[in-house]
């Protein structure tokens, strides 16, 4: 394995990995047109900046390694069986964690055309968090900026290509953030494919343990850039928690990686992704064939060739985790057995662990729904009322639409070959009645309907019933209090989505647990809560959100990212105006 050493000699040829099959995909599908009267989002997400003038050292490299990292990369490599040149992209490394660019903003670039849809509508888990970053459910904030009193800690990925080392980094870092911890996943292949974006120009036996000088030499360029930013992420952004996503194939090389992080101060903590059941390895490489920006406009069959190609030239010198005095945890098959070592080390690991038991591979799509029009004109939060003859032919036609669409997209993936079972759908309500009947004609067809209470809407204090004219008579200081912070402000005896967002961590987790597909049911608080979540929203961003009731929305998950399809409901007139908070 490739790893740095405080020697000033260029390193032995052995090399630390990278995972090639991030999947990256921020197309956005939409089968209506986006309502003209919706509230615009403001796109407040900033964009990864590039820098290429960085004079000094990167912070926690040897010189060695600071030279490979700050020093433009000029020379011509040879492979050691196609006699080509690969020309590669400087290195600036001190520009900041943000460099690699998500495939969503190079497409944006690209085509110099506005999203479909809002800003939101694309997912934003890649793009660091502002240093004044307030995350959706984060209870309080310290002097140093990190939650729980836990330091600095890296999570350092172990394991073969198509094991779900991406899925792993990508959410947990959806998970803490929501929670309020900083943190940013590295995925080594991002910074490969920054230094070479011409996928042809990679060298032959790049992914290959025992490669040529100049491939190694590449290799360490490359390691050195992100580990860099690591060290940057930590020192300059009061980053807590680092994922380095690499394969980490040998003993040898995670103890280097684990010397040089403690050194500096932070906590390592080893996961590593173990598969021994071929559907589930099989399904990873299938999905990387589809999504993964190392395979754009291949033929499929040779996608897939190739792929396999990359995880048997690893296979003979990888090296399972077994560093007893480490902390690390083993997933086997995606959850089906965890084992822990050294893991009782503080609160921030052992909730990290917490997580991890309840985190499948998410196969399953999440839809959002919002519940039929009931008998009052201004529904109020105490009367609960039942759906009026328009909510429950609307319950009808949601379900006929969902079920169509299901059925075809089944038919689509049958049609291509892929020989999978139809997933099972799961319907969640809360304990409203507009709710639970809207979502009765499913339970009538034979699918499973649950009741949560976490899922009520946001409770509305003194402010039920009223209208937007009337709130702004009544409480005039608390309408302009709400326009400075929607997210976090509380109408008298009112709940606000802050609070909301807390008391739903407990579905959150479930979300993830449940491979199948979802259907929620609910008021569109609550909605716009949990699409934040999967989608990655700004908090600011959440409560402007719109749910037409002629939609359904559907979150599409992937390993590196999720994507959104709206799925319109013939016959359905679109919602009137949203609750005023």
């Amino acid at each position: 394995m490739l790893s740095l050493s405080p020697s000033p000699s260029p390193p032995p040829l052995s090399s630390d990995s990278e995972d090639s099959g991030a999947e990256d995909d921020g197309l956005i599908i939409s089968a209506s047109s986006p309502s003209t009267d919706r509230t615009p989002i403001p796109t407040s997400r900033r964009q990864p900046s590039f820098s290429s003038s960085d004079s000094l050292s990167p912070p926690g490299l040897s010189t060695y390694h600071s030279e490979l990292a700050t020093s433009p990369i000029t020379s011509v490599f040879t492979g050691p069986s196609t006699p080509s040149t690969y020309r590669m992209q400087p290195l600036a490394v001190g520009g900041g964690y943000t460099r690699p660019l998500p495939r969503t903003a190079r497409l944006q670039q690209q085509q110099q055309r506005p999203r479909i849809g809002s800003s939101v509508d694309y997912d934003g888990i890649h793009e660091p968090p502002s240093a004044s970053h307030m995350s959706p459910a984060q209870l309080y904030t310290t002097a140093s900026g990190q939650l729980f009193h836990a330091g600095k800690v890296c999570i350092a990925l172990v394991g073969l290509p198509a094991r779900g080392k991406t899925h792993l980094a990508v959410s947990l870092t959806r998970y803490l953030r929501w929670l309020g911890v900083k943190t940013h996943a590295f995925h080594l292949g991002d910074y490969r494919r920054t230094c070479i974006p011409n996928e042809k120009e990679v060298p032959e036996d790049y992914f290959m343990v025992n490669a040529s000088p100049e491939t190694v030499l590449l290799r360490q360029r490359v390691m050195a850039a992100c580990k860099s930013d690591v060290f940057k992420f930590f020192d300059e952004e009061r980053g807590q928690v680092a994922i380095y996503d690499a394969v980490n194939p040998t003993s040898n090389g995670r103890r280097m990686l684990h010397k040089e992080f403690t050194q500096h101060g932070i906590q390592v903590l080893f996961i590593e992704s173990i598969c021994d059941r071929p559907e589930i390895i099989e399904a990873n490489v299938r999905s990387v064939k589809i999504s993964s920006p190392d395979y754009i406009g291949w033929d499929e069959k040779e996608a897939i060739k190739d792929y396999l190609r990359r995880i048997s030239d690893k296979i003979p010198h990888y090296e399972s985790l077994d560093e007893t005095e480490f902390s690390y945890i083993k997933l086997y098959n995606a959850g089906e057995r965890i084992l822990l070592n050294n893991t009782r080390v503080g609160y921030l690991p052992n909730r990290i662990v917490f997580y991890l038991m309840n985190l499948q591979i998410k196969a399953g799509c999440v839809y959002f729904a919002r519940a039929g029009r009931s008998t009052e004109t201004r529904p109020k939060y105490k009367s609960d009322p039942h759906l009026s003859e328009e909510g429950l032919d609307y319950a009808k036609k949601l379900a006929d639409t969902l079920l169509e669409h299901r059925r075809k997209e089944h038919k689509a993936l049958e049609e291509n070959g892929e020989s999978v079972a139809e997933r099972e759908l799961i319907v969640w309500t809360s304990t409203r009645r507009r709710t639970i009947e809207s979502a009765a004609e499913f339970e009538n067809r034979g699918f499973s309907c649950r009741q949560r209470s976490q899922l009520s809407q946001l409770h509305p204090g003194s402010c039920d019933g009223l209208t937007r004219e009337e709130l702004e008579q009544t409480f005039p200081d608390e309408v302009e209090n709400h326009a400075k912070d929607p997210y976090r402000h509380r109408y008298p005896r009112a709940e606000s989505y802050h609070d909301l967002a807390v008391r739903l961590e407990p579905v959150i987790l479930e979300m993830e647990r449940i491979p199948n597909d979802i259907l929620i049911v609910a008021h569109v608080s609550v909605l716009r809560v949990l699409y934040g979540y999967l989608m990655a929203c700004q908090p600011n961003d959440i409560p402007k959100l719109e749910f037409e009731r002629n939609e359904i929305v559907e979150i599409i998950p992937s390993a590196y990212t999720n994507r959104v399809k709206r799925i319109n409901i013939p016959g359905v007139a679109p919602s009137e105006s949203s609750s005023i908070i």
